[in-house]
């Protein structure tokens, strides 16, 4: 699979995207199993956050790195920091609420080290915009983790054009990416802005959701017509749609099933022709471009 640089001053990852938000009542066995299933297929990032699985994730994933040491050498980890929600693993917590505080920032890197049972992260991200976010302290705990090494990169989340330009303006490093929801199913982002920056400033999104959460719309005559002619599923028809924008999208996929992570790993072979992404752009918009 190909690997490139998600920015030029950052990580280089695989094009595709293991992500464990699924992966929540999983035993460390069988993320073991997808983990070793997804480096077979040259698939070597993973994208984790804090608080995914009720904050049970990371450290499940941590359990199975412990039993594969050597694979950490193999792998690149992200994480997500700043979404509190009330849980009993985090009793203070009463209501939802962002904290982009600097105590609370390096507070869930550390956290985040001792979970995934590593001693860095190459990837840490801003998983929502906060209201309350001061730019200065962001900056502040960036500026620290990155010194003491225990995060290589930094990213945001979720964040709009002008959100992301002004927290990069008080960073003397680049956002490395913005991770957003992008898919057949949720097209704005190629006409909101979101992407258009993005080929601005030379930095690569990441897709979550990148299949729509399973619930991608369906013609049979336009997508499986066009499956056929590319001999590709459905699955892999949507991901080679994401990789064909010339913004160089990672999409980020989550399952708990190896036979779907070698399937989307595929999508990498597809090359798909000009034409056929804007008939299936026209498909998903319901009419005609204008």
């Amino acid at each position: 699979m190909e690997r490139r640089n998600i920015h030029p001053q950052g990580p280089v990852f695989s094009r595709i995207v293991a992500g464990a938000w699924r992966w929540h009542n999983v035993s460390p066995e069988i993320v073991e199993r997808l983990a070793l299933a997804a480096i077979d297929e040259g698939i070597t990032s993973f994208d984790h956050a804090d608080i995914y699985g009720d904050h049970c994730n990371e450290e499940t994933f941590g359990r199975a790195l412990a039993k594969n040491p050597a694979m950490r050498n193999q792998i690149e980890l992200i994480t997500k920091c700043d979404i509190k929600f009330a849980s009993a693993k985090r009793p203070a917590t009463r209501v939802k609420h962002y904290d982009t505080s600097q105590e609370h920032i390096i507070w869930a890197a550390e956290n985040s080290l001792k979970m995934l049972r590593t001693d860095h992260i190459d990837l840490l991200l801003i998983h929502r915009p906060d209201p309350l976010m001061d730019p200065h302290e962001v900056a502040e705990a960036f500026g620290k983790l990155k010194q003491q090494g225990k995060v290589l990169h930094f990213g945001v989340s979720n964040f709009t054009p002008s959100q992301f330009r002004m927290l990069q303006q008080h960073l003397p490093f680049p956002l490395v990416t913005n991770q957003i929801e992008i898919s057949l199913s949720q097209i704005d982002p190629f006409f909101n802005g979101d992407l258009d920056l993005m080929l601005e400033l030379g930095v690569s999104p990441m897709a979550w959701s990148p299949l729509g959460g399973g619930t991608l719309p369906v013609d049979e005559r336009t997508m499986f017509g066009m499956a056929g002619k590319y001999n590709a599923s459905y699955t892999q028809m949507a991901i080679a749609w994401l990789l064909r924008h010339p913004a160089k999208i990672f999409p980020v996929i989550g399952t708990t099933q190896p036979e779907r992570i070698r399937e989307a790993a595929k999508s990498t072979d597809i090359d798909l022709d000009r034409q056929d992404w804007f008939e299936m752009l026209r498909w998903v918009m319901g009419k005609d471009l204008p």
